[in-house]
């Protein structure tokens, strides 16, 4: 199912159910049902507005976005058989002359945390009256969860800083590295904290006792990062083929090689997904191209050959079935990933 909405596809995501959620660069979030997509009117209204980050909320249910309003918002479909309920957007938060530009939440603890400047906000989405806020002397530019959704993570410059999203008074932990971080990602079994940089690298730390992972090398800004295989692999945009770092066992990627994938002479890597439960790996490129590539068997398979924008957003579905993207000039698309786990295909 292949589609066009006229606006810079900020975010593609799943909910619980497996239905495609699309924040757009125009305010609007479009929900996928049975007959298509409904529309709303999310951030911006007459006036205009952008979507400039998404999560899925921590219900599972519709999804959250930050926008250049001020404003949080949770779009949603409820009640009714396959999405044919009633479309509701509820306002979360709203921070006035600023922009929310990163958004993350936790099906875990509840939690919502979203960026305003130099704070960081939390919210909880069954107890409206929850406020925590978290000032940097810096802007902050990134931000995630922990598995648990107890601690948060926010990248900014010279490191990222952990704090315990419930705890009103505290001081962070300090993970120092010289630098501008600009996003950050926990492995899934919240071990490790992963940074991209300004400068064309990624940085980790071991969380038992900040040990530093050097993992440089990059031609260029690595925009995007996914956990895969059981947390075992991560890959990375950044490069001309999709880069693979080995997370398995106490010590991660710490004296291992990285190992790149579905090298391209006239492209760059700009997005990653990964299947949670299988060695696979999703790459979108800078020229419209989709591929998918197995692990263990080598089998590379092109999801979209078309040329277009570059790539702006791509997500897997939970159960691994399916895809989403969508493009700098709006066009999208919600795809079957075909089974890759039988011998490898040479010219696919």
């Amino acid at each position: 199912m292949i589609f066009s909405f006229d606006a810079f596809v900020t975010e593609a995501l799943f909910d619980r159910s497996g239905r495609a959620m699309f924040a757009l660069g125009d305010g609007t979030v479009r929900l996928q049902t049975e007959e298509g997509f409904v529309t709303v009117e999310a951030h911006g209204g007459a006036m205009g507005g952008a979507v400039l980050a998404a999560a899925v909320h921590p219900s599972g249910v519709g999804i959250v976005t930050g926008g250049d309003d001020g404003k949080v918002v949770w779009s949603r479909i409820e009640g009714g058989p396959k999405g044919t309920g009633e479309v509701i957007a509820t306002l979360i938060a709203e921070v006035k002359n600023r922009w929310i530009e990163h958004v993350a939440t936790s099906a875990a603890s509840g939690l919502i945390a979203f960026t305003a400047g130099k704070e960081v906000h939390v919210r909880d989405a069954a107890d409206p009256a929850f406020a925590r806020t978290f000032t940097h002397e810096k802007t902050v530019s990134g931000l995630a969860f922990e598995p648990k959704g107890r601690r948060l993570a926010s990248a900014t410059y010279g490191g990222a800083q952990l704090w315990y999203a419930r705890i009103a008074d505290q001081k962070p932990t300090i993970l120092k590295w010289a630098g501008s971080h600009i996003a950050v990602e926990f492995s899934p079994d919240g071990k490790f904290l992963i940074s991209s940089m300004q400068e064309n690298q990624l940085h980790g730390w071991r969380l038992s006792d900040s040990k530093d992972m050097r993992m440089g090398g990059y031609p260029s800004k690595i925009k995007s990062v996914a956990f895969f295989d059981k947390g075992n692999l991560l890959a990375t945009a950044g490069a001309s083929g999709a880069v693979i770092w080995p997370f398995a066992g106490a010590s991660g990627p710490m004296g291992k090689e990285a190992a790149e994938i579905g090298f391209s002479r006239d492209s760059m890597v700009v997005r990653v997904a990964g299947i949670d439960a299988q060695p696979v790996c999703l790459a979108a490129q800078d020229n419209g191209k989709i591929w998918a590539a197995h692990m263990r068997n080598g089998r590379i398979e092109t999801l979209k050959a078309e040329k277009g924008a570059p790539i702006s957003a791509l997500s897997t579905s939970a159960d691994g079935r399916f895809f989403a993207w969508g493009d700098e000039s709006g066009e999208a698309g919600v795809l079957e990933i075909p089974d890759l786990s039988g011998p490898r295909q040479f010219g696919g």
